[in-house]
């Protein structure tokens, strides 16, 4: 596809990359290849794609245009966003040492600590917004740094190219997750980053009715082990879980810029309210990282925490007494959500040095009209 002058913008190619119309019958959308296996012209002859756990063609559509909108050569999809976050840790061996954020999503730290120390991966968690500490706790055995940015849920900002400049000194790579912010807010390998993970299930799905995972790269090693290990544990995602996330990529744009807007209302509104100790948005002036992130992103993205005063039985009451703000885990979709992630999202880590604070609340910011959200969250703090 050409432009009229040079690359077509984010939102054209949301839409039309990887997604031409179908040459058998002009079908404006990709179809659904509802199918396992294809016909071979002789043994070995195939046209591409022998069985469904290796390739299908509407996978195929998804992988290219995540990899064109994460600016990257090679898309991969997966079941999950943890099955790809596993299949990253999957390029590493026994001995290897990872350094993540210490305050990093709970479903990732229960890979890390409970499921990968057992066959000999070590971990550090360290304050990634001081990339001294980073540089700290580097070893000889360091072959990862998993980067979250905005982290979850305390929505730090980390540099990525101060980190990618010290993991790339000693050997290590550097893996982006970018579910937070989305490609449409942030793409990691233009600042250094080797791969970029996602749970498409959040912002790139939308519409909280589909599982799936991705990671995008450029160099053509990386993707050749990935996409070994896509076949081989095979973690992959059906063709209409594809299409459903396809489906959503088209308005990522539009309802970025909405959800943004909405959670900077929320935040400012969060901010002034005497119930609430303390609110973590990167588009807020006084977030510790906002410069950082008006430089490294292109939005502030959807996702708003604070901690309500009184501890855990007050975060507690107000998450229970909303009514547009529907309690429920995950994040992302045109709907708002409210998360208490000491209970929820983050119970994983109770009782180890990252849990979380029992008064915070996580809230991702729905597409509604913001008035009737902050009137919702307005009631919701009277009443408790």
């Amino acid at each position: 596809m050409r432009a009229v002058s040079g690359r077509p913008r984010f939102e054209t190619r949301a839409i039309h990359d990887g997604q031409p119309p179908d040459p058998t019958t002009g079908a404006v959308i990709v179809p659904i290849y509802q199918t396992s296996t294809y016909a071979q012209e002789a043994p070995g002859r195939h046209r591409g794609y022998d069985y469904s756990r290796t390739a299908n063609p509407t996978r195929t559509a998804l992988e290219v245009a995540l990899a064109s909108l994460e600016e990257g050569a090679h898309g991969l999809a997966f079941a999950s966003g943890m099955a790809a976050i596993s299949a990253v840790t999957s390029l590493l061996n026994p001995g290897d040492h990872v350094i993540a954020p210490d305050d990093v999503y709970g479903g990732t730290y229960r890979l890390l600590v409970r499921v990968l120390e057992r066959y000999g991966l070590q971990s550090s968690f360290v304050d990634m917004t001081r990339p001294e500490q980073v540089e700290a706790v580097m070893r000889p055995q360091t072959r990862l740094v998993l980067i979250e940015t905005p982290t979850n849920p305390y929505l730090k900002i980390l540099d990525i190219a101060a980190l990618s400049t010290i993991a790339r000194a000693r050997g290590a790579l550097v893996a982006v997750d970018n579910t937070f912010a989305s490609p449409y807010g942030q793409q990691p390998l233009r600042w250094g980053a080797d791969l970029v993970v996602h749970s498409t299930t959040k912002y790139l799905g939308g519409h909280s009715d589909v599982v799936n995972g991705a990671v995008v790269v450029d160099r053509d090693d990386l993707h050749a082990g990935l996409r070994f290990h896509q076949n081989a544990v095979g973690a992959v995602p059906g063709p209409f879980d594809c299409w459903l996330v396809l489906r959503g990529i088209k308005t990522v744009g539009v309802r970025m810029r909405q959800h943004a807007a909405n959670a900077a209302a929320v935040a400012a509104y969060l901010a002034s309210h005497p119930r609430i100790e303390r609110v973590f948005y990167p588009g807020l002036s006084d977030h510790p990282g906002h410069a950082l992130a008006a430089r490294q992103m292109t939005c502030f993205g959807g996702m708003v925490s604070c901690v309500v005063r009184g501890g855990a039985e007050a975060a507690v009451r107000v998450a229970s007494a909303t009514r547009l703000f529907i309690l429920a885990e995950s994040l992302g979709g045109v709907e708002s959500l409210l998360d208490h992630p000491a209970s929820m999202t983050h119970a994983s880590l109770a009782g180890s040095p990252l849990q979380v604070d029992a008064g915070l609340l996580r809230l991702s910011v729905g597409i509604e009209h913001v008035d009737d959200l902050i009137a919702d969250l307005d009631q919701a703090l009277a009443r408790a």
